[in-house]
């Protein structure tokens, strides 16, 4: 009988040890993204010019004479007469895909098509000609999200559908939450339930020449004869002494994450999102390393004067860190740029600067303005309520804003009474 016992208590025994060993069957949950791929040629061909549409989506500025560009992100440029900052006139709209930046110089539209770098003759507004191609200079456009195109393609979008799969789950594996297997990993291509979904990149006050002004969000300037445009991780400098048939003159590696391009006198001030690098122009066709200031990793447009650099650091999706603030930083010896002051902020990004008057566009909290007659400490004047403000230019006593809505324009030639002179929001 003891026997007995001792027998089918080991056989139970081995019948617990296997039924632990036993898997559960439960469900993963995932988005599928599946990139829409068209070819950079297809894309130049839609490169055309039309009646002005509503503002959706506002990007980055560029002010020349009587005219604001206003770009449209990823879809192309607003031409706006601003003859009247009362009352500016929807003039036409260029539809460029996969547009973020714009120059103009001597009646050529300079712009970003995806890839390619393109110049656009526009002085008959109503009926453009592309007249040269750059191909595959912003080539860091074709890799978004672990998805790679050949030369010659681009990601435009995405398909999503939803999906489920059955899995085995042994003891111990897995966390689930409200009947769902919750991952945050990225895995073979497939995007899982819970992250954002994936989006193209893509990039002062007011960069000043003679042939007009961009926002310190820009990711071309003009010096002389030569536009200098930064990709992720490359300073391109293109000879434009020939407007309508601009050349590379130069490709020179800068690091990585570079995000805005800033002139100032025979210097230039790249952001990226670990520090300020600066470059000299003695050779202008071979910009060349002269000192940099490292950062926190955030995002970071910068603007520069006879002896101070603004930088504004903010945090985001694609910016790691937390800390959202304006740095002055000390550049009379630029050989060492030296951190002076920290003003924390909420999210600020482009800024602007005239005189001893700097404004800083500080997203939802509205616009910034300081008064920086003591540039080692910058004191705030006054916030203009404004949502999403993203990039500036002052321009003679005129301060234009473009916010996700739209463009905006103030007066501050009595910065005790600044006063709103337009919002325009839709085509008119």
């Amino acid at each position: 009988m003891k026997k007995f016992i001792n027998v089918a208590l080991m056989a139970l025994t081995v019948a617990i040890c296997f039924s632990s060993c036993l898997k559960d069957v439960g469900k993963k949950h995932y988005k599928i993204y599946t990139p829409i791929i068209e070819t950079t040629s297809s894309l130049r061909a839609k490169v055309k010019s039309a009646a002005g549409i509503d503002v959706a989506n506002a990007g980055k500025l560029f002010v020349i004479g009587n005219y604001v560009f206003l770009n449209e992100k990823e879809k192309g440029i607003h031409v706006i007469d601003n003859t009247n900052p009362a009352n500016p006139i929807n003039k036409a709209f260029i539809t460029i895909p996969g547009n973020t930046d714009l120059w103009v110089s001597n009646n050529i539209l300079y712009a970003n098509c995806y890839t390619d770098f393109l110049a656009i003759d526009v002085t008959d507004i109503n009926n453009i000609t592309t007249t040269k191609v750059i191909e595959d200079i912003f080539i860091d456009v074709r890799f978004i999200n672990g998805y790679a195109t050949s030369q010659g393609s681009v990601i435009t979008g995405w398909t999503v559908r939803d999906t489920s799969m059955e899995i085995e789950i042994a003891e111990g594996q897995g966390i689930w939450s409200n009947g769902k297997y919750i991952t945050n990993n990225w895995s073979g291509g497939v995007w899982l339930s819970g992250l954002p979904t994936p989006t193209s990149n893509p990039g002062g006050g007011s960069q000043a020449s003679s042939t007009g002004k961009a926002g310190s969000m820009s990711r071309f300037t003009v010096v002389n004869n030569h536009l200098y445009a930064v990709s992720n991780s490359t300073l391109n400098a293109i000879d434009i002494s020939n407007a309508t048939q601009p050349t590379i003159a130069s490709k020179v590696s800068i690091g990585w994450n570079i995000e805005t391009i800033y002139p100032f006198k025979d210097k230039l001030f790249i952001g990226s999102q670990t520090g300020m690098f600066v470059y000299g122009l003695s050779n202008p066709t071979q910009p060349t390393y002269i000192s940099s200031f490292s950062h926190a990793r955030l995002c970071d447009p910068v603007i520069a004067d006879d002896d101070y650099a603004y930088i504004t650091l903010h945090a985001g999706t694609f910016c790691q860190g937390t800390q959202n603030e304006l740095d002055v930083v000390k550049i009379s010896d630029l050989s060492n740029p030296t951190l002076v002051k920290q003003i924390s902020l909420t999210k600020p990004q482009g800024l602007s600067k005239d005189g001893n008057i700097l404004f800083v566009c500080d997203d939802n909290a509205g616009i910034r303005v300081f008064d920086a007659t003591n540039p080692e400490n910058p004191i705030l004047l006054q916030t203009i309520p404004l949502n999403a403000a993203y990039d500036i230019i002052c321009n003679n006593g005129i301060a234009m804003v473009s916010a996700k809505d739209g463009l905006h324009q103030y007066n501050y030639s009595n910065t005790n009474n600044i006063i709103r002179l337009s919002s325009f929001l839709f085509a008119h």
